[in-house]
């Protein structure tokens, strides 16, 4: 195999499901035709070489690459492909260039050529840039195409480099018509992926602004990023957002204007003052051009690839490098006049968008105009959910007024909205310490506090607390100090101390109503409301508060709070139905866009989803959700509560699924971070020295953790319960046991949880009756997730069996089957032991039931649905399940009832 030449770049990211679908049509031994399409720099040769590390070593591989000027070259891909193989029969070769042959006869030679190199092994034929191609080497890619034979062919081309005259496009529309075509379009990286390009580049997460910054300078594209990152080595990411282009990556940008006319240059110049959006009649006024002139202009620009019609009467630059590479080249006072005229002609009409004019006037040098559009501008687009495009105002007029404080206060919440933690307490502590009005001091303290919780800076939590508590004694009754009193409210709800948060709370709640201020009132209400949800024995009353919370949240537009409240109820005991969770969870993530709460709207959504599948009994769904979340975050350099935020629970469903060496991963993960919560590592430590057998290593881990447990203020009763599920399965001492349960077993642990550990407990200890009780008692508790009720149904199953109660056992059983199909791991492990103790085949084997009533309650409620005529891509939206869980669902629904298509599922089952 000969190398591939220039443009496959160090790193791949962000193609991984079309590297999947190339490499099953590689290795499925039929024949296949692949196109893969996209921008110069995309990483369509990336693609293709990552392919080709993956194929067999007997697998043949030809690549053959078209050249700018090679459409007189007859078979230049071909040639290019076999150049410097000896086995290459010369004589065809000859015929193959000798222009007395016919063009059929050479075709044939190219054919004869092609069929000496692969005989009958599997082969990847490759045809890079085919619209640089000459039609020789398109008809030879068609008639290829045609062939038998286990062998991909793949042809790569740039779309905007295609034109009707090029031997290419009729190759493109005959092979529409004629062969069923793998059609891979690349797009450019999203922020995600630029960050995680990033890091893998330079061995470290991607400071968000520096990532964002990069995103947007070179749109995503990996040849540009590569070029900014060879270019300039030794910067780190954040000064290498303000580096100048290097002289190499700005003159490759500038060739495709350097033939314009002066007119049409003059135009271009213009645009790339005007910014990121060129509005046609700014444009127009500013360059002094008649419509139809620059429509013409406009029209060729597009044409060119240089700009890209992205609205009704508007323009942006198709690459903003390019853009930047002919701003480089203009001169400072010929900018200024530009920006000047482009500003006059805003205020003129009226404006609405302050972005806009925020940047003509900064660029003009009219500070007054540029200081009152970004005290505007940040106003509005927090009002909106544009949390970022707020940081970027405020921090403009900062520039120019740091003291400002009503900027200050824009950029500390904007910030702090976007998941910016550092630039948010930056912004915060100085608004804080220039406050001038109380109201300010209040507003700024109650936000200082929420971005300590999410550092995770215990310390200064207590701090601000303090300062707070000294503010309220300072103030007269009102809604400074009602303002101020929530802060408290929410400081202590953060800190656990929940007797605090609920006084505090209710002091708010008392001045709100004597003052009439519905914006404190319905904040109290958040923190009282999610303050009652922790305890089992009022959060039925916490629900009702946080659900009324949001409906009037929503309607006051005070989106943080309603997305706060819904989050609140997600992350709390779900409601029975799971359409009502996932509608909950929808409008969690609708009120977070909303508001432009990056944590809820993306972070905190991945785990509502896997929190929703866990209520499924869909354990692959969750996994695999939460390591979607993931991958979109890994790339990013985040800290406090965000770092690495799906680990520990994936960790958890990890060892649900007996996935061990993936938890010993995620764990070496989060050991790195700085803040973890004292009793995560060792937690997830002793839970998998358990479930490794590892006694050693496990006691090790305990003292650990309950060391770490005696500064912890709350109890989690699912912890208790999968912890002592781990210690019976390792054969724990009993001494140790107990003082294990002990320790995470305190007075506000849900009762349902405490009955079941307690049963577990009892049954361990040969109570079979005092644990048959116990199990019996919560085997039906919503609060319960299905999985778990499952373990339960198993747990009474066994102290039956124990009273020789069979036929009472295998009902248990086939209940715990029913709310454990989906899961894995080792509580599926436990009832086929136990089923095996009945004479009973292993769950999900047993076979000899045929038709709907083989279906488990999930597979019918699948079923139902295929019988409306939805899709695996409809049925993994309408449950929140991925594309490949529906597939499987699907497999097992037509393999249970015996049916071979969809439309027999439907005339099985239909709607009853």
């Amino acid at each position: 195999m000969r190398p591939i030449r220039g443009g496959a770049g160090s790193v791949m990211i962000g193609r991984e499901s079309e590297l999947r679908r190339l490499a099953r049509l590689a290795s499925s031994r039929d024949p296949a035709v692949a196109i893969i399409a996209g921008e110069p720099g995309i990483g369509k040769t990336r693609l293709v070489h990552e392919l080709l590390a993956t194929l067999t070593d007997e697998t043949v591989v030809l690549v053959g690459q078209a050249e700018p000027g090679s459409l007189s070259r007859p078979y230049e891909v071909l040639l290019d492909a076999v150049e410097g193989r000896g086995e290459v029969d010369e004589d065809l070769l000859t015929d193959l260039a000798d222009p007395r042959r016919s063009p059929v006869e050479r075709l044939h030679a190219g054919l004869a050529v092609v069929a000496d190199l692969i005989g009958d092994a599997p082969a990847v034929i490759v045809f890079e840039d085919l619209h640089w191609a000459d039609s020789e080497s398109a008809a030879l890619f068609e008639r290829l195409a045609d062939q038998r034979g286990p062998r991909l062919l793949i042809g790569t081309y740039r779309p905007e480099d295609v034109t009707r005259r090029q031997p290419v496009a009729g190759l493109l529309a005959r092979m529409e018509r004629r062969h069923a075509v793998c059609h891979v379009r690349l797009d450019r990286l999203t922020l995600s992926q630029t960050a995680a390009w990033l890091a893998a580049e330079t061995g470290a997460p991607a400071p968000l602004r520096a990532a964002t910054a990069l995103h947007h300078r070179t749109g995503g594209n990996p040849f540009f990023l590569e070029e900014l990152l060879r270019a300039l080595p030794g910067h780190d990411l954040e000064s290498l957002v303000e580096q100048p282009l290097p002289w190499s990556l700005a003159e490759v940008l500038r060739r495709q204007v350097d033939d314009l006319e002066p007119v049409s240059h003059k135009i271009v110049e213009a645009a790339t003052v005007l910014g990121h959006r060129i509005l046609f009649d700014l444009l127009a006024e500013v360059t002094g051009t008649g419509e139809d002139d620059l429509i013409a202009v406009l029209r060729d620009l597009v044409t060119r690839g240089v700009l890209v019609e992205s609205g009704d009467d508007e323009f942006a630059f198709r690459h903003a490098l390019v853009r930047e590479a002919i701003a480089d080249q203009m001169l400072g006072r010929q900018r200024r006049r530009l920006h000047e005229t482009a500003l006059d002609a805003l205020l003129r009409a009226g404006s609405s968008d302050p972005a806009m004019v925020a940047h003509h006037a900064r660029g003009a040098g009219r500070y007054d105009d540029m200081i009152d559009a970004a005290r505007r501008g940040a106003a509005l687009y927090l009002s909106i959910g544009s949390a970022y495009q707020a940081l970027q105002l405020a921090e403009t007029g900062l520039d120019e007024l740091p003291d400002d404080t009503e900027l200050l206060g824009y950029a500390a919440r904007a910030a702090w909205l976007a998941g910016l933690l550092d630039d948010a307490l930056r912004h915060g502590r100085r608004w804080r310490d220039l406050a001038e009005t109380s109201t300010d001091r209040a507003e700024s303290l109650y936000l200082l506090v929420r971005i300590a919780w999410e550092s995770r800076e215990t310390a200064e939590m207590r701090a601000l607390t303090h300062d707070i508590e000294t503010l309220i004694a300072q103030l007269p009754p009102g809604a400074d100090q009602a303002r101020a009193m929530t802060a408290i409210a929410q400081s202590a709800y953060l800190r656990d101390d929940l007797d605090a948060a609920l006084r505090w709370s209710e002091h708010a709640l008392d001045l709100a109503g004597e003052f009439d201020l519905p914006t404190v009132r319905l904040a109290a209400l958040m923190e009282k409301g999610a303050t009652l949800t922790e305890r089992s024995h009022t959060a039925v009353h916490g629900r009702k508060i946080l659900s009324a919370l949001v409906d009037e949240a929503e309607q006051a537009g005070e989106w943080v709070l309603a997305a706060r409240a819904l989050n609140a109820l997600v992350q709390d005991e779900p409601p029975t139905s799971p359409a009502e969770h996932a509608a909950i969870l929808e409008r969690m993530r609708a009120a977070a866009e909303r508001a432009g709460f990056e944590s809820l709207a993306v972070a905190t959504y991945f785990q509502g989803r896997a929190r929703l599948a866990v209520r499924a009994s869909d354990l692959r769904a969750a996994i695999e959700a939460l390591e979607e979340g993931r991958e979109r975050d890994r790339g990013f350099q985040r800290r406090g509560r965000w770092a690495d935020y799906h680990g520990v629970f994936l960790a958890g469903l990890y060892l649900e699924a007996g996935e061990l060496d993936l938890v010993e991963r995620v764990i070496a993960d989060l050991a790195t971070l700085p803040s973890n919560v004292p009793t995560t590592i060792p937690g997830l430590v002793f839970h998998l020295a358990c479930r490794r057998g590892d006694l050693p290593r496990a006691e090790a881990a305990m003292d650990e953790l309950l060391t770490a447990l005696s500064g912890q203020t709350w109890r989690s009763g699912e912890q208790a319960h999968d912890l002592v599920s781990a210690a019976l399965e390792l054969g724990l001492p009993q001494p140790r046991l107990d003082r294990l349960v002990t320790v995470l077993l305190d007075a506000d642990v849900w009762d349902a949880y405490r009955t079941l550990v307690d049963a577990q407990m009892a049954e361990t200890g040969g109570r079979h009756a005092e644990a048959l009780d116990g199990y019996l008692s919560v085997a039906d508790a919503h609060v319960l997730a299905p999985a778990i009720r499952g373990t339960v149904r198993v747990g009474a199953a066994r102290c039956l069996l124990a009273a020789d109660r069979r036929a009472e056992a295998a009902a248990h059983l086939e209940t715990a089957a029913e709310l454990l199909d989906g899961w894995d791991g080792w509580r599926v492990a436990q009832l086929d032991r136990v089923r095996a103790g009945l004479g009973l085949a292993p769950a999900g084997t047993e076979g000899a039931v045929t038709g709907p009533a083989a279906l488990t309650p999930r597979e019918r409620e699948v079923a139902v649905l295929i019988s409306d005529g939805l899709t695996n891509a409809e049925l993994a939206q309408r449950l929140y399940i991925s594309p490949r869980t529906a597939a499987v669902h699907v497999s097992n629904i037509l393999r249970k009832l015996g049916v071979g298509s969809r439309t027999e599922v439907g005339e099985l089952v239909g709607r009853r």
